[in-house]
């Protein structure tokens, strides 16, 4: 790792030939730092004059002998964006996932990646949690405590308590705008309670509840909620200079 760039976070979480897998990484963009863990979405812009995608941070990866630091992501674009372009099909919470995984290396991942997220306004936006449930989560670290409530679909089974430790000290932005991409079932099941939810707003987000969303939940109402049920070819993404082909056979 070279020193004040990329940093691994956590512990490894597994070995493969020249491989040592882990489940975060430490960076900075635009002077800040942050933490990417796995199963983190976030917004990507492959190269110039593309368009704004949502990136899912699936693994990465160091290779011992050649030292490369990588990252394999799935990428997810608005339907208007894709070749196919957007049809009365889609729903308006709706991205397409590259039926390909991408392969970057780290410092290419972090320079595809859009600082200012502001403009962003797509999606579902979420509710957040109940105050009272806030109140109790602060009272025990309350970032460090989000394990029960990460906002993530992943559920790789890892222990992710040392990388939300660290989350946790770094803090976070809670103005900034986040995303959350689901499956097409998640989604329904997450529009169907918050729909009988808006009927009793007492009970809006408390532990019990929840657990009912999937654990899909939010500290604030900046995550925007998308969902995907296809997927499609994208004509250019192979072009790109920052894909690693080599790594994906």
């Amino acid at each position: 790792m070279e020193p004040n760039s990329l940093l691994w976070v956590g512990s490894p979480c597994g070995l493969h030939g020249p491989y040592i897998f882990y489940k975060a990484f430490r960076f900075h963009l635009e002077g800040k730092a942050r933490i990417l863990s796995l199963g983190d979405f976030f917004l990507v812009r492959c190269k110039a004059g593309d368009p704004i995608c949502i990136a899912e941070l699936q693994l990465v990866w160091e290779e011992r002998t050649t030292k490369q630091l990588l990252s394999s992501s799935k990428l997810y674009f608005l339907p208007e964006d894709t070749p196919q372009d957007r049809n009365v099909t889609h729903g308006e919470d709706e991205v397409i996932a590259v039926s390909e995984k991408v392969i970057v290396k780290l410092e290419d991942l972090v320079k595809w990646m859009v600082a200012d997220v502001s403009s962003w306004n797509k999606g579902l936006q979420a509710i957040p949690l109940k105050p009272t449930v806030l109140k109790e989560l602060g009272k025990n670290g309350q970032r460090e405590a989000l394990h029960k409530y990460r906002e993530s679909t992943l559920n790789s089974g890892l222990n992710f308590k040392d990388v939300l430790k660290e989350k946790a000290e770094l803090g976070e932005d809670v103005e900034e705008k986040k995303v959350l991409v689901l499956s097409y079932p998640q989604y329904c099941r997450y529009r169907s309670i918050i729909a009988r939810l808006r009927e009793r707003p007492t009970s809006f987000l408390t532990d019990h509840v929840v657990l009912a969303l999937g654990g899909i939940a939010s500290l604030t109402n900046n995550t925007q909620i998308l969902y995907c049920r296809d997927t499609f070819e994208h004509p250019t993404l192979v072009e790109n200079e920052s894909v690693c082909d080599e790594f994906g056979k």
